[in-house]
């Protein structure tokens, strides 16, 4: 097919940034500055088109060294990948974090998500916003959760140049967060990652154990601690013997669907089709949810080891890394463990002399919430809007590329070295029979010593709360996120494990803990989770795209209002969110009424 391109030119800058990625252009159909005398026939054609998967990191080459995405820059990049600009185009707008207007090299992300919102985040932005007006040099966007609820309210700038330059403000205040914003390289360094274990110290925490206690850059110190015995125990269980171990634990997907992991390998494993593909889901963007961060930060080469478990057994040799774009300093972390551990011969075509190849390549997300979906995810690595695939195929059989694929998120991962180094019955002796092992839980919003809890499955809400120091007037719970539900304040007895919390009519989800006093706004709360649906979004089904502007729009009504009969249009919430729960492509759109719904019904909102 032909492409048509535009005239604009790309900068010296934006060629430079494209050009580090992709190497120099050999002819001038790719933009290269040659006077070659036909332009009519491609060259290398097929050889671009095989990497479209480059478009992504592409986009965030051109964004992080310039602050925005001009016509000239999109075209020089479709040019060197053959992609169509138009579709160039539909990628790039569908990720909140890249811009294709011209802004300043300065942007600050202020979150106004649930936990910061419960925090102050509105005034917050409003001062920001009254400080670093038109003419500052600074861009002031209001941001979806940025993972750091334990800190909030929070702020991240980032400056556009070469390198991209990044800072955290939180908990941010105006005068700190314009400060890291005029200057990110003079910001105050972010507090370790042990900060937010409130348990650090306790030796019964198997997940946590080693965050604080290891140096994140060393992998020797990691070894001293017990690192890549898992490994060890793993070649010498063969792939057959891992997966058996693992479904023996009983171990579940910690992202929020519960599907037995052991079960998820094998189906990878036996299919013929080659190459097979590992893929770990690090792009947690549910409100309130920060488990992995604090794992990636703090324990870094904890999660190179799964992988390389992970793929050991699901006979993969390449996998890759997910991660969401507003972890600058997650991004940091892990790459350096990769690229220390390729060094020390635990990745790359020999792994401990073992015969077996496995590497890892890491991908950044760009804010999109809809990137969490596991098809999602796979269509933006591979270049394309990150829009949920229609199932079946499921990802085992069709997955990455179009090839078996096995994804599971950090958390998931990491419980894979305690089954191998302990043993399958001891691990799954922690815990209920349903629900075995030990869960992170992500506390959050009233109380005193918000962070990243580890807890045995089967303990009770209230027992989970009671040392991170709940304040008084407690009103309700968000268990879950933003696609989770609300409890009361008198349900704290509810057990922690998949079946109690189905029994009880909410769900564990990522493993969020929101409590909020009765200074919050409820009202405020549920129609700022309702924006955040409708933002977040893909469009592509019409259940979802429709419905998540319809509960929006019912709920302004509602608070709007102010205390008038509402009664209509809680009608019409329901008959949406039924529609949503039923016909929705993905978990998005499934789940986007769940805690409007529980707020009318346990909490007694609009009544």
């Amino acid at each position: 097919m032909d492409l048509h391109f535009g005239d604009s030119k790309p900068t010296d800058e934006e060629r430079a940034a494209v050009d580090a990625l992709l190497g120099p252009p050999e002819s001038s159909w790719e933009g290269a500055d040659r006077c070659d005398t036909d332009l009519r026939w491609a060259r290398g054609g097929r050889e671009a088109r095989d990497r479209r998967d480059l478009l992504l990191p592409g986009l965030h080459a051109v964004n992080d060294r310039v602050g925005w995405i001009s016509e000239g820059a999109l075209n020089y990049l479709c040019r060197r990948l053959t992609v169509p600009p138009a579709e160039a185009y539909g990628v790039a707008t569908f990720y909140a974090m890249f811009s294709l207007r011209p802004r300043p090299a300065t942007v600050l992300h202020v979150c106004t998500d649930l936990a910061c919102a419960a925090a102050g985040a509105g005034d917050l932005c409003a001062g920001v916003e009254a400080r670093l007006g038109p003419g500052s040099g600074v861009a002031v966007e209001r941001s979806p959760c940025l993972g750091l609820c334990e800190r909030a309210p929070a702020a991240l700038a980032v400056r556009a140049g070469d390198p991209v330059r990044t800072a955290v403000s939180a908990p941010a205040t105006v005068e700190a967060a314009v400060r890291t914003a005029d200057a990110p390289d003079a910001a105050p360094p972010e507090p370790p990652a042990v900060a937010a274990v409130p348990q650090a110290g306790d030796p019964s925490l198997t997940l946590l154990g080693r965050v604080g206690v290891v140096d994140p850059a060393s992998l020797d110190d990691y070894r001293a601690h017990g690192g890549y015995a898992a490994l060890r125990r793993a070649f010498a269980l063969g792939p057959a013997g891992v997966i058996r171990e693992v479904t023996d634990s009983g171990l579940v997907g910690r992202g929020g669907a519960a599907f037995p992991t052991g079960r998820k390998w094998q189906a990878t494993a036996s299919r013929p089709d080659r190459p097979h593909y590992l893929v770990c889901n690090a792009d947690e963007s549910e409100p309130g949810t920060f488990k992995d961060r604090v794992i990636m930060e703090g324990d870094p080469y904890a999660l190179v080891e799964a992988m390389t478990i992970a793929a050991y057994a699901t006979g993969a040799h390449t996998g890759y890394l997910y991660l969401r774009g507003e972890y600058p300093r997650a991004l940091h972390r892990m790459r350096h463990a990769v690229d220390r551990a390729r060094a020390r011969g635990l990745l790359g075509d020999d792994i401990l002399g073992q015969g077996y190849a496995f590497d890892v390549e890491i991908r950044r997300g760009a804010g999109a919430y809809v990137c969490g979906e596991e098809t999602a995810l796979f269509n933006s690595i591979e270049g394309y809007r990150g829009e949920p695939r229609s199932k079946p195929p499921f990802p085992v059989e069709k997955g990455l590329f179009g090839k078996p694929t096995v994804e599971n998120n950090v958390e998931t991962l990491v419980n894979v070295l305690p089954i191998l180094t302990r043993g399958a019955p001891a691990y799954a002796a922690t815990g209920t029979p349903g629900s075995t092992g030990t869960k992170l839980f992500c506390v959050s919003g009233s109380v005193e010593r918000p962070g990243v809890y580890e807890v045995p499955f089967g303990t009770t809400l209230g027992a989970l709360l009671e040392p991170a120091g709940v304040r008084e007037g407690l009103r309700a719970v968000l268990l879950g996120g933003a696609a989770g539900g609300f409890v009361r304040a008198d349900e704290l007895d509810i057990p922690l494990t998949f079946e109690g919390t189905r029994e009880a009519g909410t769900t564990l989800g990522s493993g969020v803990v929101m409590a909020f006093d009765d200074t919050v706004p409820l009202p405020r709360l549920l129609l700022r989770i309702a924006r955040f649906f409708r933002d977040e979004s893909c469009g592509q089904c019409v259940p979802c795209r429709v419905g998540t502007v319809r509960q929006e729009e019912a709920l302004h009504r509602i608070v709007e209002r102010t205390g008038a009969d509402a009664a209509g249009d809680i009608v019409l919430l329901r008959e949406v969110g039924r529609a949503m729960r039923d016909a929705s492509i993905c978990g998005l759109g499934q789940t986007a009424w769940n805690a409007v719904e529980s707020a009318i019904d346990r909490l007694g909102a609009y009544a």
